[in-house]
């Protein structure tokens, strides 16, 4: 399980999970991209998870805020959109490429809202099995709202709706539904185009993460805007496609588990090699996609 655990992290350090020196060499060479999905609902991508942004009379609302030394640029972003404040900031998870600019925004005025499991991990960090470690966020950058399965604002004209799937990519995460505009953010509940992440140190779980994406399938339809937490604006059908590879690399790594196989014989079978060339390119390789979905689904 230590080898598990190790690798995954090692790959979710080279993703921009944690503030590596790359991330810091390279964040002054970042832009913002603002992407209009609505009137008065936008995505913005900079470096780390997606963005998602609700502006109108009642002040901005924003869905997770990338890395600290990025915050000036997102603020700019924002203001380059709207003249009102950010009123709420609402982190999907609590990884630091999504929770990073907590302190500024909370500083600048905003209110954290999150999962109650968001507030404990960040107040707490995070040693890995691999003695990587997330050190405790400043009290400043800590929801000051949390929920445990569900809320919904009224803003800006819009019914946003947030909901917790039980242990998926972690076990804080959050779903957002922008329900009368048809927009949907996932966080890293969906990585478009590449394996997931699954967090098993912070509560991940693979076959919680199909289940929550399968949900979101069943509330989307063919001109649904979907935010991933990673990768470019997807539309229901790219959903779709994720959820049936991740089906897939379950029963294979399955199939293998019930023939005996440990995690390096899974790891040897090679049983994701047609699928790499499609979803191992990117944060997530097919290694450590087997060992990721091998130990989930042999923990007890």
């Amino acid at each position: 399980m230590k080898q598990v655990f190790a690798g995954v992290a090692a790959v979710a350090a080279a993703a921009g999970l944690g503030e590596t020196a790359k991330a810091q060499r390279d964040f002054l060479s970042v832009e913002i991209k603002t992407t209009k999905l609505v009137d008065g609902v936008y995505m913005l991508e900079g470096a780390g998870g997606n963005i998602g942004l609700s502006t109108g009379e009642d002040g901005a609302f924003v869905i997770d805020d990338q890395f600290a030394p990025l915050s000036g640029k997102i603020m700019a972003a924002i203001s380059a959109v709207t003249d009102e404040p950010v009123v709420f900031v609402l982190n999907t998870h609590w990884h630091g490429d999504h929770t990073g600019g907590n302190e500024a925004f909370g500083a600048a005025g905003a209110h954290i809202v999150a999962h109650d499991n968001v507030r404990v991990r960040l107040k707490e960090g995070l040693t890995r099995a691999s003695g990587r470690v997330t050190p405790p966020a400043p009290d400043a950058a800590l929801p000051v709202i949390t929920f445990a399965k569900a809320m919904s604002f009224h803003w800006n004209d819009r019914n946003i709706r947030i909901w917790h799937p039980e242990n998926a990519h972690t076990d804080g995460d959050a779903i957002v539904f922008f329900k009368d505009v048809n927009v949907v953010h996932m966080g890293d509940v969906f990585f478009n185009g590449g394996y997931p992440f699954v967090d098993l140190a912070s509560g991940g779980d693979l076959d919680g993460y199909i289940a929550a994406s399968e949900k979101v399938l069943e509330k989307t339809d063919d001109e649904t805007k979907i935010i991933p937490g990673h990768g470019p604006l997807a539309s229901k059908a790219d959903l779709q496609a994720t959820v049936d590879m991740l089906n897939e690399v379950r029963d294979r790594v399955q199939a293998l588990i019930d023939d005996g196989a440990d995690a390096d014989a899974a790891v040897a079978a090679d049983p994701l090699k047609d699928l790499n060339g499609k979803w191992g390119q990117g944060f997530i390789n097919g290694e450590t996609m087997v060992r990721a979905a091998h130990a989930s689904l042999t923990a007890e």
